[in-house]
């Protein structure tokens, strides 16, 4: 049976309403090898295995290898040398607003730090997008966040659902907000959802706290009232932030809990 953190990088594809890596030989040894980067099992500065071990490795040709290597050096994550070998780049050299970089990170071991930078971001992008969704946002944005809200507070299923239904309410005010450079940004907060919950792995619809917050963004949002839409969305966030805190939530489940994002 699939556990949520193998789950999350499936759901992840299915937010952005995309396909995982195509089932290529390449794409496959891209997907195993992108995924050990992202966990850290080859370290920033380590080197990969030479060619022809990876490929006896893997069972495939070196030019297979060759392709895989090439898509992880597109996406940052690698680099090649000519007679030292293949490296993996620093950090800050990755494309980590990549769909697929944000994806294998659902792989990974759940990263505190990384979810702290990832609702840095959040904090700074989405008050403003649910300003924007209020002052620009047309009748049919508007309809989809009030049904994503009221989707997340009817959902009574599997822990994927209210998840996903969470998902499209944020997802809906992004797009709401009419412009083109928060849709980019879509990844990061579905991410930061997904591995929010790993990191208290706790049932999210087992808390009813946060439903009052996202019902007041929507509120406000629908009511065209900019400024409250705003400040609703900063409580929203720093609630969510207050919470991830408590307890210093662990992956086995103690001390933790988690609510709807």
């Amino acid at each position: 049976m699939l556990s949520f953190s193998d789950m999350s990088e499936f759901l992840f594809y299915d937010l952005k309403e995309k396909p995982a890596l195509t089932r290529s030989l390449a794409t496959q040894i891209v997907q195993e090898l992108g995924r050990r980067v992202v966990a850290g099992a080859y370290g920033q500065g380590d080197l990969l295995e030479e060619e022809g071990a990876l490929a006896a490795r893997f069972q495939v040709s070196r030019s297979v290898i060759r392709d895989a290597v090439k898509i992880l050096v597109g996406k940052g994550l690698l680099e090649v040398r000519r007679g030292i070998g293949t490296r993996v780049r620093p950090r800050s050299a990755w494309g980590l607003l990549d769909d697929d970089v944000l994806a294998w990170h659902q792989s990974a071991p759940a990263d505190h730090a990384f979810l702290r930078q990832l609702m840095d971001l959040r904090l700074v992008i989405e008050p403003k997008a649910a300003r924007w969704a209020a002052e620009r946002g047309t009748a049919e944005g508007h309809s989809l966040i009030r049904e994503a809200q009221d989707r997340m507070e009817q959902e009574k299923g599997s822990i994927e659902d209210f998840v996903v239904a969470d998902a499209l309410f944020h997802r809906a005010i992004l797009r709401a907000a009419d412009n083109e450079f928060l849709l980019a940004m879509e990844s990061a907060v579905f991410s930061a959802l997904l591995i929010s919950i790993r990191l208290t792995n706790r049932d999210p619809r087992e808390n009813e706290e946060s439903i009052p917050f996202h019902r007041a963004v929507a509120d406000a949002i629908l009511a065209r009232d900019a400024a409250e839409a705003e400040a609703r969305m900063e409580r929203l966030l720093a609630d969510t932030r207050l919470r991830l805190g408590e307890g210093g939530a662990r992956e086995d489940g103690t001390d933790g809990s988690a609510r709807s994002q």
